[in-house]
C-alpha cells in the first residue's frame, strides 16, 4: 500500500485560504502480491518523483488490511424509500434517491443543495457559478454540465428544471427533502 502527501501551495483567488492542519492528498493503493502492472508501476513512479522533488512525501505502509466501510444505511424504523424521492443528508453530505446512495462530486452535491434550500426561483448562470462555484471568471456553460451530469446521476427524477433564456431552477414537482441534522 502507498499513500503520498503533497502540501498545499498558495494560488490567488477570491475565496481566503482554508487553514491546513495537514496533508492535502493522499492516495492509498491496494497491490496484489506479485508484479505490478506496467502502469501501476508508472504511477508509483511518478509518484516517487513528486515526492524526490520536494512536493510531498512518500510513504509506505506495509501488512495493513483495509478496513471495509459500511455503506450508510437508513436508521431503523424509517419507511420504505420512494424510488424517486432525493433526500439530502446534509451533516453527512450524502444523497440517496430511494433506498440507494448517489455518488456525487463536491460542485454536483452543492449545486443540488444550492437549488433545494431555494425552490421556486431561477438562478442564471453567473449567479450559480458565484454561489455554487465561488467565482465567475469561468465559462458560464460549466454549469450546464455539472447540470447534466447531475440529472443522468439522479436518472427518472426530475429535480432541475431550464428555464430558458434564463437558467435552472428546481423542479416543481421535484420530490426532494433536506435533513441538516443526519
Amino acid at each position: 500500500m502507498s499513500v503520498v502527501a503533497i502540501p498545499t501551495r498558495r494560488h490567488p483567488g477570491v475565496r481566503p485560504p482554508r487553514p491546513r492542519t495537514g496533508p492535502t492528498l493522499t492516495i492509498t493503493l491496494d497491490l496484489v502480491p506479485g508484479p505490478l502492472s506496467p502502469r501501476l508501476a508508472r504511477l508509483v513512479q511518478l509518484l516517487s518523483e513528486l515526492a524526490e522533488s520536494g512536493e510531498g512525501q512518500l510513504r509506505t505502509v506495509g501488512d495493513v488490511a483495509p478496513v471495509p466501510r459500511p455503506a450508510p444505511s437508513l436508521a431503523v424504523g424509517e419507511p420504505p424509500a420512494d424510488p424517486d424521492q432525493v433526500h439530502i443528508l446534509a451533516g453527512s453530505r450524502i444523497v440517496r434517491r430511494g433506498g440507494r446512495v448517489v455518488a456525487l462530486t463536491r460542485i454536483e452535491y452543492e449545486l443540488l443543495l444550492f437549488l433545494a434550500e431555494r425552490p421556486r426561483r431561477v438562478f442564471t448562470r453567473l449567479q450559480l457559478l458565484s454561489s455554487v462555484w465561488g467565482y465567475e471568471h469561468a465559462v458560464a456553460r460549466t454549469v450546464d454540465v455539472h447540470v447534466r451530469r447531475l440529472r443522468a446521476k439522479l436518472a427518472s427524477s426530475e429535480v432541475v428544471t431550464t428555464v430558458y433564456g434564463v437558467g435552472y431552477r428546481l423542479a416543481d414537482e421535484a420530490r426532494i427533502s433536506v435533513d441538516h441534522s443526519r
